[in-house]
């Protein structure tokens, strides 16, 4: 459950924002939610985080493919038992799914949030930063094994 559960609401989640930014948004339109501190803008990303390789989509495809089949395995043969390990992994798979169907569907990914400071993302980018940064916490601090 700690494992699934991140993977399907996370991913539901981003691919319903993106939804409702594609539609109700123009390509390049800002609304600010915070003026000059957090924005909603509408971009498509053809590369990776901050742009770096554009348009490198089967690249991104095949490694996105690698990495959430790395994920899985190590949920099923190491960490099924460890809750908040198994969730880490969830996050990063929704993430990396999120944006892997972006890809494949549309040759870009949707990003939206924009803090003015940072490069602008989206609930995917935020599951993949999230759940790593937990899955590191987890190993590094707690000393906990995979």
């Amino acid at each position: 459950m700690y494992f699934y559960l991140p993977i399907v609401c996370f991913l539901l989640l981003d691919q319903f924002v993106k939804y409702l930014v594609r539609t109700n948004m123009e390509l390049g339109q800002s609304i600010p939610i915070i003026s000059g501190i957090f924005h909603l803008t509408y971009i498509e990303n053809p590369g990776a985080a901050f742009g770096i390789l554009a348009n490198r989509r089967l690249l991104f495809l095949l490694l996105t493919i690698i990495i959430v089949g790395i994920m899985f395995y190590l949920y099923f043969q190491l960490c099924q038992k460890k809750s908040l390990t198994a969730f880490s992994l969830g996050l990063v798979i929704s993430g990396a799914l999120g944006n892997f169907i972006d890809r494949f569907f549309r040759g870009t990914v949707t990003d939206l949030f924009d803090l003015r400071i940072w490069p602008i993302f989206n609930i995917a980018d935020i599951c993949i930063c999230v759940g790593l940064a937990l899955l590191c916490y987890l190993l590094f601090f707690k000393g906990e094994e995979l």
